[in-house]
């Protein structure tokens, strides 16, 4: 059963994450292994759907530290997906600060060259206009992490065709590994 380690971060459409990714997953074979933001933490456990997540994947949703001597409560992933990325999780991804669960886990997973990288930015075209944007990018792109941007994927200059995140894209890149 290959492991994905899945990071999501409080962008729009993050309630869409269990009924559109973390099922189709499950049904997959893949065991889900959830890391969310701080405030992505207080979104989901606020409405209980950290709680289905957790039920879902029979693993704990982590948006907490644990504690020294702590086992670690998830798998080795095969996988990781920072899904949905906000424009702050990119940046702090590109300078490999670590300052919360989620970012740790996932900068782990971008200094590991055993372990695929695929973020998918949830961004505005505000922020596509600022000046660092474009270098953290490139610096994302430089430690190979897969980057799921492009107006055929989060469209900014034109209407998206369908409301919400683009689910399916994401769960067509996940399968492909």
């Amino acid at each position: 059963m290959p492991v994905l380690s899945l990071i999501a971060c409080a962008a729009g459409g993050i309630h869409g994450l269990r009924p559109s990714l973390v099922e189709p997953l499950v049904r997959d074979g893949w065991q889900v292994a959830i890391t969310l933001t701080p405030t992505a933490g207080t979104w989901l456990s606020g409405n209980g759907e950290a709680a289905a997540l957790a039920e879902l994947t029979g693993l704990a949703v982590r948006w907490n530290s644990r504690l020294p001597g702590e086992p670690r409560p998830h798998p080795e992933p095969d996988l990781c997906a920072v899904v949905p990325a906000t424009a702050n999780a990119v940046a702090k991804l590109a300078l490999g600060i670590s300052d919360n669960q989620a970012m740790t886990a996932a900068n782990e997973m971008i200094g590991r060259p055993d372990v695929p990288v695929l973020a998918f930015p949830c961004i505005n075209l505000a922020h596509t206009r600022h000046p660092a944007w474009a270098g953290h990018l490139a610096a994302l792109r430089a430690a190979d992490v897969n980057l799921l941007v492009g107006e055929d994927i989060w469209p900014l200059t034109t209407p998206r065709k369908e409301p919400g995140l683009p689910w399916a894209r994401i769960l067509q890149e996940i399968r492909a590994y």
